[in-house]
């Protein structure tokens, strides 16, 4: 039995179930997710969508459909016990479910670490006592949950599987219609529209500075598949004077073609880590979040990629700080200079290099089936 309740849950899992097929033929799956894990398969009790909901008020409002997905997973456990149950993320909801398949000698392996070593760490005595063994993708977290007592296996990034580029950059500038010599630059807001508005209006507003500054420079933006065109127009690109292209395939290959980035905070961090590309990043949370958040959060900094490499590899601009202004003199700087770009680039490969190898799905389906052979 399989739970990922989010976007990124539901691929990930998805390559563990296939991977687990590889090695098992005769496995079957059932749980929660979405289109991935569906097409992998897996027996949806729930989807994923009707219960992955953010905030406390959209709690309420789905609280029917959460309850439901609850009883739906127990009454499965009980009928037809899983060999194993596989939690991927998503803590809220999947550490209720341990502790029911716990009550039902049902064991359980966490997949993809919830964030309990940024915040809200009285979570890990619960993990403790109700999961068997944790398999985590960032390096500091093994050791993080090592002293804490847990179980803990540290199997890689499975964005080192995932992220790649299909086109060098001279292909993909001629697919655009880029001018051979121009400098590119990315602007990566988020895929979610709260993001976008409180981002891309500084971001845009950094690229018409930085176009005033620098010749021939060609901003990119990958249109996420959350987003529609207009939320981007909206928020300042409709009317600025710039060459940009909004481009809503091949992402890698755009991230991959840049010269420099500028980037909300989040995973996309360590997938232009991984691509190699020079990045500042920079990210604003709402006055009451940020003011809740900056009494709750435990953690030197706000990207992965500086996280991992436990210092600043990627300057980070966080509210106060993220400003037009503050945002066009980073970026400025590295376009200006290429040994410091050069320089970030040796230490990405590092923090690549402390990912782990490629296969973290395929050392999770091990794992997955020494915890059913014991």
């Amino acid at each position: 039995m399989i739970v990922a309740g989010e976007a990124s849950g539901d691929m990930h899992g998805a390559r563990l179930v296939s991977a687990i097929k590889r090695i098992s033929s005769g496995s079957t799956f059932s749980g929660i997710g979405g289109d991935a894990l569906k097409a992998e398969g897996v027996e949806l009790l729930c989807d994923a969508s009707k219960i992955a909901v953010v905030g406390l008020l959209e709690v309420f409002g789905h609280l029917k459909d959460i309850l439901g997905a609850l009883r739906a997973m127990e009454r499965r456990m009980r009928e037809r016990p899983p060999a194993l149950l596989i939690l991927i993320d998503f803590p809220d909801f999947n550490l209720i479910l341990a502790k029911k398949a716990k009550k039902l000698g049902i064991p359980v392996l966490y997949y993809i670490s919830p964030q309990v070593w940024a915040w809200r760490s009285g979570r890990v005595k619960k993990i403790r006592r109700l999961v068997d063994e944790i398999a985590v993708i960032l390096p500091f977290e093994k050791e993080f949950y090592r002293k804490k007592g847990v179980r803990v296996s540290f199997v890689g990034h499975p964005l080192l599987d995932s992220v790649k580029r299909g086109e060098d950059r001279n292909s993909f500038i001629a697919t655009h219609g880029i001018r051979k010599g121009n400098t590119l630059v990315g602007i990566l807001p988020g895929s979610r529209k709260r993001e976008v508005s409180a981002m891309l209006p500084l971001f845009v507003a950094a690229a018409e500075k930085l176009a005033d500054r620098h010749d021939n420079l060609t901003f990119l933006i990958p249109l996420a598949s959350t987003l529609k065109r207009s939320n981007l127009d909206e928020n300042g690109l409709a009317g600025c004077h710039l060459d940009v292209r909004v481009i809503s395939e091949k992402r890698y290959d755009l991230m991959a073609a840049c010269d420099v980035v500028m980037t909300a905070s989040g995973t996309v961090t360590l997938e232009l880590a991984i691509l190699n590309v020079p990045m500042v990043v920079a990210y604003r949370l709402s006055p009451v979040s940020h003011f809740i958040g900056s009494r709750l959060i435990r953690v030197k900094y706000a990207s992965l990629v500086n996280l991992v490499a436990n210092r600043e590899v990627a300057p980070e601009l966080l509210q106060y700080d993220a400003t037009t202004d503050n945002i066009f003199e980073a970026v400025s700087d590295l376009l200006g200079n290429r040994k410091k770009r050069q320089h970030m680039r040796r230490q990405l490969t590092e923090v690549c290099r402390m990912l782990g190898e490629p296969g973290a799905s395929y050392r999770t389906a091990e794992l997955v089936l020494d915890m059913i052979d014991g």
